[in-house]
């Protein structure tokens, strides 16, 4: 591997590395209040948010774009912290379908852009072996206040407090790694050490990390998408680590 390869990979390993400091422990809390699909649902409202600053051709505007996105997934917040106080029995089916219609105004707003494939494809897969610098400073002091908040929050029976933590992690991640590997780094990790007693957070995050790790070195090598290579190095992990402990 020569210096260049390292020079691409080094800055989407740390990349990886902020996503899963706050997403494993967000992912605990998601399995446990059972709304596995928020996080998704989040990440395609934020994702909406991004679309609709794109249309106002703003995309110049960094900061605004930002605060597009995190307008949108905040709004998310409120709705999914609404939808489980008023329909707790239910709640699964109208965060998939929160999901569903957010990313189909997606689609339709995007029709008639020349450039929607492409779009979609980053906000689906991400570009993580293209994240600069500046998007790693910004996302590790907000990771830092989010944990810092979280720590102090966690565990608070207010739902709409868990969610807006939920959405502001979530509008970061999604657009360095996209909303398929945010969705991975959430659940991947959590659902494969649920059952474990002692050490769970230290063996998520060693899932986690060594998913990020090996799907970033077999993108290079093979040739292959990273974003979809790390998701299923991940898992694969994740589901060897379930087997090995249960065995």
């Amino acid at each position: 591997m020569d210096a260049l390869e390292l020079g691409i990979l080094f800055p989407a390993f740390i990349a990886g590395l902020l996503v899963l400091a706050t997403h494993i422990p967000f992912g605990m809390r998601v399995l446990q209040r059972g709304v596995i699909f928020a996080d998704l649902a989040i990440a395609q409202i934020a994702g909406l948010g991004v679309i609709i600053a794109a249309l106002l051709e703003l995309n110049h505007n960094l900061l605004l774009v930002q605060l597009i996105a995190a307008s949108s997934a905040l709004c998310g917040a409120a709705l999914l912290a609404w939808i489980e106080r008023s329909a707790p029995e239910i709640k699964e089916a109208y965060i998939g379908l929160t999901f569903v219609l957010s990313a189909s105004l997606g689609i339709l707003f995007m029709s008639h852009d020349v450039h929607a494939g492409e779009h979609l494809k980053d906000l689906l897969v991400g570009q993580i072996l293209w994240v600069s610098n500046t998007q790693l400073i910004a996302t590790a002091l907000l990771s830092g206040a989010l944990l810092l908040a979280w720590r102090r929050l966690h565990s608070s029976h207010n739902h709409f407090a868990f969610y807006a933590l939920f959405a502001l992690a979530v509008t970061a991640s999604v657009q360095l790694v996209g909303i398929y590997l945010v969705f991975t780094s959430l659940i991947v990790p959590a659902l494969a050490t649920h059952k474990l007693q002692q050490h769970r957070l230290l063996s998520a995050f060693g899932i986690g990390i060594v998913g990020y790790a090996l799907g970033l070195l077999c993108s290079v090598w093979f040739d292959l998408p990273s974003g979809v290579t790390i998701v299923c190095a991940m898992a694969v992990v994740g589901l060897l680590t379930a087997l090995l402990k249960h065995t």
